[in-house]
């Protein structure tokens, strides 16, 4: 028997926005951006709630010519009922990225 486990802040946040829309489907590349994640950090995310069923996933039916066909991504019903537990809590911006310079100073 296997225990569930706690989501990580991470998934949580995905799941967050993935139930703003829930009938919509989603582009990784646009869920990443929202939830400030990388896609070494997202994908991975994504591919685990689709195993676990809550996630649907498919591929773009009709890209534009001359681009590949991307992923989307919707909640599933028992994953809109898994985001509905969350807390209540806004989905995080992106976060921008600090660039540390060295003073001139030289302290």
């Amino acid at each position: 028997m296997s225990r569930p486990r706690k989501l990580s802040p991470q998934t949580a946040d995905v799941l967050r926005a993935l139930a703003e829309a829930p009938p919509r489907w989603r582009y990784g590349y646009d869920l990443g951006r929202q939830v400030g994640l990388k896609t070494g950090s997202l994908y991975p995310i994504l591919m685990r709630l689709a195993d676990r069923g809550l996630l649907d996933a498919c591929w773009e039916p009709q890209p534009p010519p001359g681009r590949p066909p991307r992923h989307l991504y919707r909640l599933t019903t028992a994953g809109l009922e898994l985001a509905a537990t969350l807390q209540v809590e806004p989905v995080p911006a992106a976060r921008p990225r600090l660039l540390l310079r060295p003073r001139l100073d030289g302290t």
